[in-house]
């Protein structure tokens, strides 16, 4: 099927917001077929009795909105509420290899998936099978296999209680395989701030947001990604916070935003303005930019000091609570404007008004997205937000902080009870005295490894817990084509999606309920849990009447499957478990006693409860026992050099999309409709190519490696982004990333900075 319909692009001039935004979620209320089901359940979406969205990580507060959603939220909402269906009679009627031509958009959107299907090689279709069947057979597959030869993926919409039955049954098997969709967005962000802070996650709450009188904002689009993040940044522009704002496109959320539940707003008020100041930052160019900014601060410091006055740097918070400081500072004082001006791709100028702004402030919070963790260097630019933060004491003081902003709602959560491939971040021995095994001690695959595993023939199996994972990672074409050596892939799943259509010699497809449906084990009605981008829990309670009968939750499922694999265990009361997830989160307390005290009675806190951050307290888990200014390498993010002919790609999300989901193929706030096969460029390029606006080009890999990359049928659009850089959409674009591009130690693959070039 062709994803370009009707291809048009016209320039969108108005706000994040406003009518814009209701006659979207209108649209796909209308699409989905179940407007009033859909619309009741909305109400209860983010809320302290109802059920955490589905959609992005961002915060919940206590005292809710009377429509505690956004745009996308609604959209995820009735994408999973669809009274459409995908099931035998579909599979029946299509064989893979005819779904495979069909777009993101058109397979989810046929419907949620209704029955356990196995996959028949002969007939390339899928065909209803009992779950007894498939749960025998993914056991009697596992039993056969190296534990090492197996992955247990996760996707970040997994509850807390499945995560840590998951992760449980991973190690139980005998390995950290346990790759998630943090690998491929915020893994940077743990690996960075537990060097520069101690704390693998941010340290800000929604509270320091009313007490902040500075905003750093760096590389995340809120007006597509977390847009109900645009209430909090609209609350402090009208009380006149400064929000200085580092993104090389310019996007419509940083710029205004017409609150939809403001009606003196709708109805012909002014929309809100955002960013106090704007900066077109490079591609990979953050370090620089922030570079500059403390160079600037370091010059008002001497002059203060100059003049006896008041210095702009913290230094009692500097003496007692950091080190590396003289080291940074010499890096700092080393640099010249010429070389910072050409990294960034900034004015001295602007930096040193940024500078300005900050000196002036007396508590500020950094916030960063994507933008900045993928990227080949991306530790570095996280490294530099703190060391930013640290000079002025901006860490563990009310109002002030670093906040990461994650993706898919419960990414964080996963990795705190579990799923990670990293041993040192999980509590083995408690776990072997809990459970009476050894558990693994080797680590595990991150998701570039399982792609290196899968390419030369050393993974065997994989096991998705949700998510998209053919769909997301890098090299795709590559790796799909040696997928289909894998011997078992099972995939747990609400809706089809790509990752569903290519198989290894055994295969299954089981659908799960959803986080809104309801939940009902031995008779009683069950809850979950989440966590959110500020580390607060909030419990989760689906009402909605499931699809189909043939559905199981995804503990239920996780537990069967592990029923069919290990060896008995009295230790491990799967069948407990999956009659009363209260028992799991009293499983969860005891791993983790610290973080979860009293987790069953405070999970349905108001605002959630907020597991315990030593930084946020000035208490710094690091090896030097202080925060750590560290100086960065170089001034790009990159990893290559620039050079004739080459660009710098930043894959991006659409309005109509979350992640892989694509709900639409329209991006409203940047003025394309139809299509999704876009490449975005300056101008100026566009006539350095001898390119015209509109013209279709193919853009090739120049990573200087031998494999051949190429993305055809790209339409050219002129568009405001910096010069050398262009912009294309995720997942399309994934096939220019070589699975070896990535952070140096996430192993984040770097997305946000590819080289390409252009064949026209």
């Amino acid at each position: 099927m062709d994803d370009k319909r009707n291809p048009k692009i016209e320039p969108y001039k108005g706000p994040a917001g406003g009518w814009g935004s209701l006659k979207s979620v209108g649209s796909i209320l209308a699409r989905e077929k179940a407007p009033l089901r859909t619309a009741r359940e909305l109400m209860r979406q983010n809320k302290a009795d109802g059920f955490m969205c589905v959609s992005c990580a961002w915060a919940k507060p206590a005292d809710s909105h009377p429509f505690e959603f956004c745009e996308n939220g609604a959209k995820a909402t009735a994408w999973e509420m669809t009274s459409e269906e995908t099931g035998p009679e579909f599979f029946a009627a299509h064989t893979l290899t005819e779904l495979l031509g069909w777009s993101d958009h058109e397979l989810e959107q046929h419907g949620r998936l209704t029955h356990p299907m196995r996959y028949d090689r002969a007939a390339d279709k899928y065909v209803p099978c009992e779950w007894s069947e498939a749960f025998a057979a993914i056991g009697a597959e596992l039993k056969q296999l190296d534990p090492k030869s197996t992955i247990f993926y996760a996707s970040g919409r997994a509850s807390l209680e499945t995560s840590y039955m998951y992760a449980l049954f991973a190690r139980l098997y005998g390995h950290n395989n346990l790759p998630d969709s943090s690998n491929m967005c915020h893994e940077t962000t743990g690996t960075a701030l537990k060097k520069s802070v101690g704390s693998p996650v941010g340290t800000v709450t929604l509270e320091d947001f009313d007490k902040t009188d500075c905003v750093f904002f760096f590389g995340q689009n809120v007006g597509s990604n977390s847009p109900r993040m645009l209430h909090s940044l609209q609350k402090l522009s009208q009380r006149g916070v400064p929000i200085i704002t580092f993104n090389p496109l310019r996007e419509r959320g940083l710029e205004s935003f017409k609150n939809p539940q403001n009606p003196v707003q709708m109805l012909g008020g002014k929309a809100t303005r955002i960013s106090s100041q704007y900066h077109q930052v490079k591609a990979g160019g953050d370090i620089a930019a922030i570079m500059g900014i403390c160079k600037a601060l370091f010059a008002l410091d001497d002059k203060a000091a100059s003049q006896n006055q008041q210095g702009v740097l913290d230094q009692s918070f500097i003496a007692e609570h950091t080190h590396g400081f003289e080291e940074f500072a010499a890096c700092v004082r080393a640099q010249e404007w010429d070389a910072i001006e050409s990294a960034s791709g900034l004015k001295r100028a602007a930096l040193e008004e940024a500078a300005r702004v900050y000196a002036q402030s007396h508590a500020a919070i950094g916030i960063y997205g994507m933008g900045l963790t993928q990227h080949h260097f991306g530790e570095h630019n996280l490294h530099m937000i703190a060391n930013l933060l640290l000079l002025r004491g901006n860490v563990g003081k009310p109002g002030a902080g670093l906040c990461p902003v994650r993706g898919h709602s419960n990414v964080q959560g996963q990795r705190t009870v579990g799923i990670a491939d990293d041993p040192k971040l999980v509590p083995l021995d408690r776990l072997a005295e809990q459970y009476g095994f050894d558990p693994p001690r080797e680590p595990g695959l991150k998701t570039v490894q399982v792609c290196e595993g899968v390419l030369n023939g050393t993974v065997h199996a994989f096991i998705g817990l949700g998510g998209n994972f053919l769909r997301a990672v890098p090299d795709g074409p590559r790796v799909e084509k040696a997928w289909r050596g894998l011997r078992l892939t099972v995939q747990i799943a609400t809706k089809l999606n790509r990752s569903h259509l290519i198989n290894g010699e055994v295969a299954y497809l089981l659908p799960c309920l959803g986080r809104i449906d309801l939940d009902v084990q031995n008779g009683k009605p069950q809850a979950v849990s989440t966590e959110d981008s500020t580390s607060c829990i909030h419990g989760s309670f689906g009402k909605h009447k499931p699809i189909s009968e043939h559905l199981l939750s995804e503990p239920r499922i996780v537990a069967e499957m592990a029923k069919a694999t290990l060896a008995p265990n009295p230790k491990v009361p799967w069948d407990e478990w999956v009659a009363d997830y209260s028992k799991v989160r009293d499983a969860i307390e005891q791993t983790y006693p610290e973080q979860f005290k009293d987790f069953n009675k405070r999970m349905f806190t108001p605002g959630g409860f907020h597991r315990p951050n030593a930084a946020r307290h000035r208490q710094w888990k690091t090896e030097t026992g202080k925060a750590n200014f560290i100086a960065p390498p170089g001034l790009s993010a990159t990893g290559f050099e620039d050079a004739p002919g080459r660009l710098r790609l930043v894959t991006l999300r659409s309005n109509g999309q979350f992640n892989t989901t694509v709900y639409s193929n329209d991006d409203r706030f940047r003025g394309v409709y139809d299509t999704r096969m876009i490449v975005f460029m300056n101008a100026a390029d566009i006539a350095h190519f001898h390119l015209r606006d509109g013209q279709e080009i193919t853009l090739v890999s120049d990573a200087g490696d031998d494999v051949h990359r190429e993305v055809r049928g790209l339409r050219v659009v002129s568009y405001d982004i910096p010069q050398g850089c262009i912009g294309g959409y995720y997942p399309e674009c994934n096939a220019l990333i070589p699975y070896w591009h990535h952070a140096q130690e996430s192993k984040t693959p770097a997305a946000k900075s590819v080289p390409v070039r252009i064949v026209a």
